[in-house]
């Protein structure tokens, strides 16, 4: 046997036994670089502006609207988020809860993120509610018919049932200051809206600084008189408020949020009679409670401007002046660059 025909069969053997190999390497090679061509191809497709795969939604009442239609979900999970709700009794229990990382995005008044803020809270303010003339109609100060307080001056050295820190406790400084009255005039006591209005209904709270759906239910039963409504008061309005981590991660999920809520109240402002029968269900409160509680509703968004942070600065300055915040903030110290505001902000919000 020659030399060249030795090497050859070496050759051929060491073939035979390595080619088994040789192919599932190529093969492991081959399926690494199309499963990663498959993960490239899969985040091209991936909506910009989306880290989160949950949105977790804070909400005060059981007929949130936007709860109630799904529009956020109809939205969302096709894009791979998901949606989960929150329930609280008001707004500073709401803002509790995003400041311990519990929730992501929620609605409340003008005076619960102040608090917020002032405690520590890193959250920022993502878009306003639209505010009318006859906005605040839903909230006002209440005796029951029959009480001896006829005028807000007679809440002098009575004591004055609300939740602190919710958007109450400036209507009620607020109202009290225009009839000459100052905060330590009243006794407060502070108790959620939902755990007073059983008791208010049965006489036995003598002022209560209330809103809608507790306020529309005393009224339809008769055992409510008025004293005066939040209509015409100075405040900026409620809010949507995020964390502020959340909200720098996932401006392209925040811009498809405020667009769906804007639209889906805009519809109720058009449908009352359908947007009553959508709600019902869940407040489970009679039909003409729940007309009430829709009619005087004010809907859609508006965007953050500087005119807005300013009349929320007022607020907060109003509460610190007052004694009831203990020490001065600066609302700009909880608002996005206005380049991330237009990033989450709709053209549909912006040019309102």
């Amino acid at each position: 046997m020659t030399e060249t025909t030795f090497k050859l069969k070496i050759f051929r053997r060491l073939t035979l036994f390595l080619l088994p190999g040789l192919l599932t390497l190529a093969t492991s090679v081959t399926l690494v670089c199309c499963n990663a061509e498959s993960r490239n191809d899969a985040s091209e497709t991936k909506p910009s502006g989306i880290k989160t795969k949950v949105l977790r939604m804070g909400y005060q009442q059981a007929g949130d609207l936007v709860r109630v239609t799904k529009v956020l979900e109809k939205r969302l999970e096709p894009l791979g988020v998901k949606v989960e709700w929150a329930q609280f009794a008001q707004g500073p229990q709401l803002m509790e809860a995003m400041n311990v990382g519990k929730i992501d995005l929620g609605s409340v008044g003008e005076t619960p993120p102040i608090f917020a803020q002032a405690a520590g809270a890193e959250i920022v303010y993502v878009v306003g509610s639209q505010r009318t003339e006859n906005s605040g109609n839903g909230s006002a100060i209440a005796v029951p018919p029959n009480s001896p307080i006829k005028s807000l001056k007679d809440l002098k050295g009575q004591e004055v049932v609300f939740q602190k820190a919710s958007a109450s406790h400036f209507f009620i400084l607020r109202a009290l200051e225009e009839v000459g009255l100052k905060p330590t005039d009243i006794k407060v006591r502070s108790i959620p809206n939902v755990e007073v209005s059983s008791a208010f209904l049965e006489g036995k709270i003598p002022v209560w600084v209330t809103g809608d759906p507790h306020l529309a239910r005393a009224e339809k039963l008769g055992k409510v008189r008025i004293l005066r409504t939040a209509k015409g008061l100075d405040s900026p309005g409620g809010y949507y408020i995020g964390a502020k981590q959340f909200a720098i991660d996932n401006p392209g999920l925040l811009r498809i949020v405020i667009e769906e809520i804007d639209k889906i109240q805009r519809w109720a402002e058009s449908h009352p009679e359908e947007t009553v029968k959508l709600i019902a269900p869940y407040q489970k409160l009679p039909h003409d409670v729940m007309e009430l509680i829709v009619s005087r509703r004010t809907y859609g968004l508006r965007p953050i401007s500087p005119e807005l942070i300013q009349e929320q600065q007022l607020v907060a300055d109003y509460f610190h002046k007052n004694g009831v915040l203990p020490k001065a903030i600066n609302i700009k110290d909880a608002t996005l660059t206005p380049e991330q505001y237009a990033a989450i902000t709709p053209p549909s919000i912006s040019q309102k």
